[in-house]
Parts: structure tokens; C-alpha cells; sequence
């Protein structure tokens, strides 16, 4: 086998070597980057409804105060509010969502589906717990969701949804006595849950994977044939040149052609190493003959 060939079969199990474990690497870590951009995304969407929470209940609740005496207005309640605000997200974003995921809610829009309530059951379950963050299948393709818990805090809740008798007969007007009462104080009644596709954010990092594998591998091919080229030019033709000449010489062509070697490398000292061993045999033989 020659030389060129088992220096190409090194180079080439060593870069497949590389290849892998560099694909490997870089697809764990653009599937890392990727799943921590969309929780980045689900957490600033959770502190969205949250701050539109606040904003409700600190500035809106208190100008509506006087109209709620006469017609209950579902614009007074945090939660409509930041449904509503993300409901008109949803216009332009349908894959984007947020629910306030309730077990009893008053508004029947609110009431938890089988796989919410299994999040607030969670949350009900252990009270350390704070957040959810989980992946699911969709009709628009894979979703990650990331809930927290809504927990009864403040005994003004209590006004609307302790008991029917208690509650303002405006709300009852409007949504029923069938729903939403008997909640307690400190307990966790529902999920604020958001979800954000994946689909997007894992197809871009696929595509920079993809790009990035390629582009290893077009390095690659440019060190083989640079590499080739040299190991041709510095090493193969040289010693092929000094077989030639150590060739014809041990048939006995001592008049064979002068070796030159101006470097210092290794195939340059090995060319001079010759070059006198050559000579020292012409002078042997012509020694002999005289």
C-alpha cells in the first residue's frame, strides 16, 4: 500500500472521527439553545399577562368601580384582561396561546381542558411546586407550555367567589349561579398556562446544524487536497525522485543523475545522506579499477 494512500486512510478516519463527534455535540447543544430561546419566549409571554394582571386590577378595577353596581363588566376582572390582550396576539399569531386554566371558573371560556386540569391537579398536589414547563402535540405542531399556579391570595376574590348569596347579583345576571363559587382562601383554583410553538425555533436550529455540518465538511475537503498537494510536493515526488536514482544505481548505473537538496527537512538531509553514499561509491570503484 503506498504512502499517499494509508496517509489518506489516517486523514480520513480521523476526520470522520471529528465529524461525529462534532455533529453530535453541536446538535445537543443547537437543541439546547433552541429549547431554552422558546421557554425565554413562554416565560416574557407569562410575565406579559401577568403585568396585564396587575395593570387591570391597579387601574381599570377602580374606573369601573361605580358601573359595576349596575352591570357586571368582565373588563374589571385581571384575567379577561390578559386573555383579551393575548387574544388579539392570536389574530396574527394563532399558534401563540394563554388560558387561565380554572377547574370552577365563572366564565365557562375559562374552564380547564383534561390536560390543564392535570397541570393544576399537579399544582394542587404540591404546594412547592411553581412552575410547569412541558412539551405537547398541537394541530400546528409541537407546543411547549409553561404554567404557574393561580392561587386565591387576596380575600377580595373571595367577594365574587365564595358563596352565590355573597357574590354580586350583576355577575350572576350575566354568568349564572351554577359556576365559580366555593373557592377558598390560599387555594390554587387554576393555572395560568401559555403555550409557544417550537416548530420555528427547532427548524432554524436544524438549519444552522445543517449549514454548520456542511461547512465542516467543506473545510474538510480543502485540508485533504491541500494537504494532498503538499505531501505530493514535499515528500512523495522527492523520495520517489531518490528511489529512482537508488534504483539505477544498484544496477550499476553510477552515472545516474545528481540529487539536489537545498532544505533542511528530513527528506532533504536523507537526499544529501545519499548524494554521499553515491559518490563514496563511485570513488570506491574507482579505487578498484585502478
Amino acid at each position: 500500500m503506498k504512502l499517499v494512500v494509508k496517509f489518506n486512510l489516517v486523514f480520513l478516519v480521523v476526520f470522520l472521527l471529528g465529524f461525529a463527534a462534532s455533529g453530535v455535540v453541536s446538535w445537543q447543544v443547537l437543541q439546547q439553545n433552541a429549547r431554552e430561546e422558546v421557554v425565554q419566549n413562554a416565560r416574557i409571554m407569562m410575565e406579559a399577562a401577568s403585568a396585564v394582571r396587575s395593570y387591570t386590577n391597579t387601574q381599570i378595577k377602580p374606573l369601573l368601580a361605580t358601573q359595576m353596581k349596575y352591570e357586571f363588566l368582565p373588563q374589571s376582572v385581571p384575567a379577561y384582561g390578559a386573555q383579551e390582550t393575548f387574544e388579539t396576539l392570536r389574530k396574527d399569531h394563532p399558534e401563540y396561546a394563554y388560558k387561565e386554566a380554572t377547574l370552577n371558573p365563572t366564565n365557562p371560556r375559562d374552564r380547564a381542558s383534561d390536560w390543564e386540569a392535570d397541570i393544576v391537579h399537579a399544582f394542587r398536589n404540591d404546594s412547592t411546586l411553581t412552575e410547569q414547563i412541558g412539551l405537547r402535540e398541537t394541530p400546528q405542531g409541537e407546543s411547549l407550555f409553561m404554567a404557574r399556579p393561580i392561587q386565591i391570595k387576596s380575600p377580595g376574590c373571595l367577594q365574587c367567589h365564595s358563596t352565590v348569596e355573597a357574590a354580586p347579583q350583576t355577575m350572576i345576571a350575566r354568568y349564572g349561579n351554577a359556576n365559580g363559587f366555593g373557592w377558598q382562601l390560599d387555594e390554587i383554583i387554576g393555572a395560568q398556562v401559555v403555550s409557544v410553538p417550537t416548530t420555528v425555533t427547532f427548524a432554524r436550529a436544524k438549519e444552522t446544524f445543517t449549514v454548520f455540518m456542511g461547512s465542516l465538511a467543506g473545510v474538510f475537503a480543502f485540508i485533504f487536497i491541500a494537504l494532498n498537494l503538499l505531501l505530493n510536493a514535499l515528500v512523495i515526488r522527492p523520495v520517489n525522485k531518490l528511489a529512482k536514482v537508488a534504483d539505477e544505481v544498484s544496477l550499476g548505473n553510477l552515472e545516474a543523475g545528481e540529487l539536489e537538496a537545498s532544505g533542511r527537512d528530513e527528506i532533504s538531509q536523507l537526499t544529501q545522506a545519499f548524494g554521499r553514499m553515491r559518490k563514496s561509491l563511485v570513488q570506491a570503484f574507482q579505487m578498484i579499477e585502478d
